[in-house]
């Protein structure tokens, strides 16, 4: 018996281990050593091209070409990105949901927030916040059931990944959609007021003719060391900014401070709200800093 040429996903990535899905099948690879020389890594979510061996095994021989990728979470050809995020301990910042927002706008991905714990603290302003700023906002318990119908549906037939900060529930909300996964829930910590690492690598999971993948939870310190836009893409991951941009008196213009910006009028006309162009100055001035460095 000889190697066959198969194509497949990798759906788990583990101690340089590969499962990829093919078909019905469920074959264990490595990766040939040409990846490393070429510094490319396989990523869950990847479509590859294998050569199945005699025994059941396979080596990744090729990665087809990703509509996506993200670092962290590492993982590829996602469709819509499921940010989790509790108004409940561990109280998530504006500014983490606005930093992930943009990081999956530019990746031609669709940003769902999901504001879980909602038995426990019913963040209503936070929704409206976001909602106002043309985001698709649920409400979510992972205890009462409540809003799991709604994002359920949503996840149908697409790829998408769950991630947010420690604690707030991302696990319990993908054992709640489908009590077969039996994920690992960790419990949050009253002292330090977030949530312990229970997820400590990425697995897709099959759900309603689609995938989803629950991802490692993160702090605001491994927020800042995502990978961040730069500042001439940046105004285009504020999707209210759209109507604005190109009106503005001078040509180049930041967005920021700068004397005549259509954007800017819009924020003092109640048009944009203000925390989430507080957001945006926050993240240029860091894609700023770190263009100075370079």
């Amino acid at each position: 018996m000889t190697e066959m040429k198969r194509e497949g996903q990798i759906v788990k990535a583990l101690s340089g281990f590969y499962y990829v899905k093919s078909g019905e099948d469920l074959i264990t690879c490595r990766a040939r050593g040409k990846f490393r020389y070429q510094k490319v890594t396989p990523l869950v979510g990847d479509r590859v091209l294998l050569l199945s061996q005699p025994d059941g095994s396979g080596y990744l021989d090729e990665i087809l070409p990703r509509r996506n990728e993200f670092h962290r979470p590492a993982i590829a050809n996602i469709d819509q990105m499921v940010i989790v995020a509790s108004g409940a301990i561990p109280i998530t910042d504006p500014f983490l949901i606005d930093q992930m927002i943009s990081i999956v706008e530019g990746k031609q991905c669709e940003p769902i927030l999901c504001m879980n714990k909602w038995d426990l603290v019913a963040a209503e302003k936070l929704c409206e916040h976001y909602q106002k700023a043309g985001f698709h906002v649920i409400p979510v318990s992972a205890k009462t059931g409540e809003g799991l119908p709604e994002l359920s549906e949503l996840l149908r037939g697409k790829t998408s990944a769950f991630t947010g900060n420690s604690g707030v529930g991302k696990s319990s909300i993908l054992n709640a959609l489908d009590p077969t996964l039996r994920i690992k829930v960790g419990e949050v910590s009253d002292k330090l007021g977030r949530g312990r690492h229970t997820t400590r690598h990425i697995e897709l999971f099959e759900l309603h003719g689609g995938f989803i993948a629950d991802t490692p939870g993160f702090s605001a310190f491994d927020a800042d060391k995502m990978e961040p836009r730069p500042m001439a893409e940046l105004e285009g991951s504020f999707r209210e900014f759209a109507p604005y941009l190109g009106s503005c008196q001078f040509v180049g213009c930041a967005h920021v401070k700068e004397k005549g910006c259509a954007v800017l009028e819009a924020v003092q006309a109640g048009h944009i709200l203000k925390s989430r162009h507080e957001s945006y100055v926050r993240l240029y001035e860091q894609a700023k800093e770190r263009k100075a460095w370079k």
